[in-house]
């Protein structure tokens, strides 16, 4: 079987591209965190779409655990091979940075661009020996223009769009890809906090966009098709910034 691991898959952006990977033929590793519940509903949509998947959790920001986990998923897997790695997980503390904590910019860089990494370089390895693998990273408009109020994370998405550049040179030759999705303004939990009416009116489509937008650009990337396409960043974000 073709196995597809997506990091934060338990909601929003990471459950849509679970989904969609799904219906590729892809039996999915739902990785979370901490929120159990929600990411077995995540398992149960894939089923219930004919898919198979199973729950692999564990923390991004901790490299014992992301090896711990993987390696016990590949004992248990001898003959499996991870095709797909999609690094989604993520979350923001936005805050002014002469009010920032050290916690707040620490956990935000741990999770991202530390998660990127460990999670990364496990699954690497692997792909390498096959000469096949498509690793796609989860970034936003953040990393590319910079917003006020997020310089922790504009920091840790754009040190991951330049980690996605410099892998990409280093494995191409392997026939591994390493591309990023940079969502603007998605309908998500991670932007349920925000004003739509007053951020869609700096919108040219006049609207946030919908995770399954994003999901279907990250299949892209994912599939055969786009195999000669590596070290670029393709902005989702309804025209916002270009």
């Amino acid at each position: 079987m073709k196995y597809a691991l997506i990091t934060g898959a338990s909601r929003g952006i990471g459950r849509a591209i679970a989904l969609s990977l799904s219906q590729m033929g892809y039996t999915i590793l739902v990785n979370y965190n901490t929120n159990h519940d929600a990411a077995k509903e995540t398992l149960q949509l894939i089923e219930k779409q004919g898919g198979k998947g199973e729950l692999l959790p564990f923390d991004v920001s901790d490299n014992v655990e992301v090896d711990k986990a993987i390696f016990a998923w590949e004992e248990a897997n001898p003959n499996a091979h991870i095709e797909v790695l999609v690094n989604n997980a993520g979350f923001r503390k936005d805050n002014l940075m002469v009010f920032m904590t050290n916690e707040d910019w620490d956990s935000i860089i741990k999770t991202h661009l530390d998660g990127f990494f460990y999670t990364t370089r496990r699954v690497l390895k692997s792909m390498l020996s096959k000469r096949y693998g498509r690793i796609i990273n989860v970034v936003s408009l953040s990393g590319i223009k910079g917003l006020p109020g997020q310089t922790n994370y504009s920091a840790a998405k754009a040190g991951i769009i330049g980690a996605t550049k410099a892998l990409a040179q280093e494995i191409g030759a392997r026939k591994v890809t390493v591309n990023a999705v940079a969502p603007g303004f998605i309908q998500t939990d991670m932007t349920a906090d925000l004003d739509e009416k007053q951020y869609k009116m700096m919108i040219p489509m006049g609207r946030f966009g919908k995770p399954e937008e994003v999901a279907e650009v990250v299949a892209f990337l994912a599939s055969e098709k786009a195999s000669y396409i590596t070290g670029e960043v393709i902005s989702v974000n309804g025209g916002l910034y270009t």
